[in-house]
C-alpha cells in the first residue's frame, strides 16, 4: 500500500493521531518550533486576481502599512517570473506602494539559486519590506527553491521575519496554495485524488506553513471542483478544516480570524464530526460541514462562528424550521458533474433557499484509462440541512448573494457501468405481416 493509501486508510479507520502523526512527519513546518503566533496576515488568493480588483490590491498595502509599503515580489512560481513579477510591481505601485521584484526563480537560467537565498543584499530587501507577494504558476517552484528538502533558507528566514514582526505575506494561485504546512503539489485531477491515485512529492508536497499547522489552503477552488480533492487529503492529513479561495477573492487570515474580500467568496469544510466506513476502501463519509463566506463574511477557526457582512445582515435570514423561513426555490434539482464549475457553491445557495431538505450530484472519471484500477469508482454526493443550517441572502449590490452556514455532506461510492453509455436503438413498432400466427388453426387443412 502506498502512503497515500495507507493514510487514507489510517483516517477512515478513525485513526487520527497516527495518519496526523504521520503526515506530520512527512511534511514539516519551516517554523514550527518558532514559540508564539505570527503578528502578520497571510492572504491567499485564489488565483485569476484583476488588474481592477482595487479592494484586493489595496487593502494588501493598506496591511502593510500604507502608502509608502515596501513589498518584495517573487515570480518564482511563474513560467515567465520577469513578466509576472513586474506586473504585480506595477499593480501595487497603483496602489500606493514601493515594490521591487527579487530574480529569484528556476525560470532565469543565469541565476545560481543555491547563491541568491543565501546573498546578503537580497535577503536585506527582504527583511526591510514590509509585504511579500508570490505569484502564479507552480507551486513546487516556490517551495523547492525556498525550502528544498524541508531545509528553511535564510531567504524564507527572512520571509518569516517580516511575517512574524506584523508584515503581509500573499500570494496567488500558486502563491496562495504554499500557506498551509501540506499542499497539493501538481494534482490537476480532483477524481483521481478522489480514488488515491496520489503519491507524495509528486501530488502531495510540504507547503510553507503561514496559515498555521490547523488549516488546510486550496486555491482556484469553486471554479474547478476542488473541494473533491481537499476532502480526501483532509482525511488523510488528519485536518479538520481547510479553507478553498475562489478566484479573484482572497481570504485574510491573521491568527484565528478570517475574512474574505474580493470578487467572490470561499469554502470553509469542517471534518470535526464525520463518520466514515473503512471496510468500503475506498473515499467516503457522512456529516461533514460546509460554509460559504461570501465577500465581507468572517469566520472564527477556534469557535467556528461565521459573521456576515452588515450587508448581508440587512437582507434576508434563510433559518430552515423558524415560522419567518420562506424559500424561493420549488423544483428539485440534482448535478451530473458535482465537480464542475461552481456546482458546489450553487448547490448551497439553491439548498438553503429551497423547500427542499437535500440536493444530490454525481462525479466519476468519464474516459478512464484502460487498465487503472477503480475505473468504475464514481461518488454520490448529497448536501442538506441539518443543525445550524442557516442562510442570508441579498440584492443590495446587485444580483443575489449569499453567506451560508452550516450545510452537510456525504460522499458514498458507486459503481458505474463500463462503458458508461451506448449508441442508442430506436424502438420500431412490431410488423404485423411478420407476427406468428397462435392455435391450432394456423396448422390445419382448409375444410372442404
Amino acid at each position: 500500500m502506498g502512503m497515500a493509501a495507507a493514510l487514507v486508510a489510517l483516517a477512515l479507520a478513525g485513526n487520527w493521531s497516527t495518519a496526523v502523526a504521520a503526515g506530520a512527519a512527512a511534511s514539516p513546518s519551516p517554523r514550527a518550533s518558532e514559540a508564539g503566533p505570527p503578528r502578520g496576515y497571510a492572504v491567499p488568493i485564489g488565483g485569476a486576481l484583476k488588474a481592477d480588483n482595487d479592494e484586493v490590491w489595496g487593502r494588501l498595502v493598506q496591511l502593510a502599512g500604507g502608502k509608502g509599503a515596501r513589498f518584495v515580489v517573487f515570480g518564482t512560481a511563474s513560467e515567465d517570473p520577469e513578466s509576472s513579477a513586474k506586473q504585480v510591481v506595477d499593480l501595487l505601485h497603483r496602489r500606493g506602494a514601493v515594490a521591487e521584484a527579487l530574480p529569484v526563480a528556476p525560470k532565469f537560467g543565469w541565476v545560481d539559486l543555491q547563491k541568491v537565498v543565501r546573498d546578503p543584499a537580497l535577503i536585506a530587501k527582504v527583511r526591510n519590506a514590509k509585504g511579500v507577494f508570490f505569484t502564479g504558476g507552480s507551486q513546487e517552484r516556490i517551495v523547492d527553491v525556498l525550502f528544498p528538502g524541508g531545509q528553511t533558507t535564510p531567504m524564507l528566514e527572512a520571509i518569516w521575519d517580516v511575517y512574524r514582526r506584523g508584515g503581509v505575506v500573499a500570494g496567488t494561485s500558486a502563491g496562495a496554495a504554499i500557506m498551509s504546512t501540506v499542499m497539493f503539489r501538481d494534482a490537476p485531477s480532483v477524481i483521481n485524488i478522489m480514488k488515491g491515485r496520489w503519491t507524495e512529492g509528486k501530488q502531495i508536497d510540504r507547503g510553507l506553513g503561514f496559515v498555521g499547522p490547523d488549516l488546510l489552503v486550496d486555491q482556484h477552488f469553486l471554479k474547478r471542483g476542488r473541494f473533491g480533492r481537499m476532502i480526501p487529503l483532509m482525511l488523510a492529513k488528519g485536518y479538520k478544516l481547510g479553507l478553498g479561495v475562489e478566484e479573484n477573492s482572497a481570504a485574510i487570515v491573521r491568527g484565528d480570524e478570517v475574512e474574505v474580500i474580493g470578487g467572490k467568496g470561499a469554502l470553509l469544510i469542517d471534518l470535526s464530526d464525520i463518520r466514515s466506513d473503512p471496510g468500503l476502501g475506498v473515499l467516503n463519509l457522512t456529516g461533514a460541514k460546509l460554509t460559504y463566506l461570501d465577500h465581507g463574511d468572517r469566520y472564527h477557526l477556534k469557535t467556528r462562528v461565521t459573521t456576515p457582512s452588515a450587508v448581508k445582515l440587512r437582507g434576508q435570514k434563510l433559518e430552515p424550521g423558524t415560522t419567518g423561513y420562506k424559500p424561493y426555490y420549488t423544483d428539485p434539482i440534482y448535478y451530473p458533474d458535482m465537480l464542475g464549475d461552481s456546482a458546489i457553491s450553487n448547490g448551497m445557495f439553491y439548498l438553503i433557499d429551497s423547500v427542499h431538505p437535500e440536493v444530490r450530484g454525481l462525479a466519476f472519471e468519464g474516459e478512464p484509462k484502460l487498465g487503472e484500477t477503480l475505473n468504475d469508482l464514481g461518488f454520490v454526493f448529497r448536501l442538506y440541512k441539518g443543525p445550524g443550517s442557516i442562510g442570508w441572502s441579498t440584492d443590495e449590490l446587485g444580483p443575489e448573494d449569499y453567506t451560508v452556514v452550516n450545510l452537510y455532506l456525504d460522499i458514498t461510492p458507486v459503481r458505474l457501468p463500463q462503458p458508461l453509455f451506448a449508441p442508442w436503438q430506436a424502438r420500431r413498432p412490431p410488423d404485423p405481416a411478420s407476427a406468428p400466427v397462435r392455435g391450432d388453426a394456423a396448422s390445419a387443412p382448409a375444410t372442404p
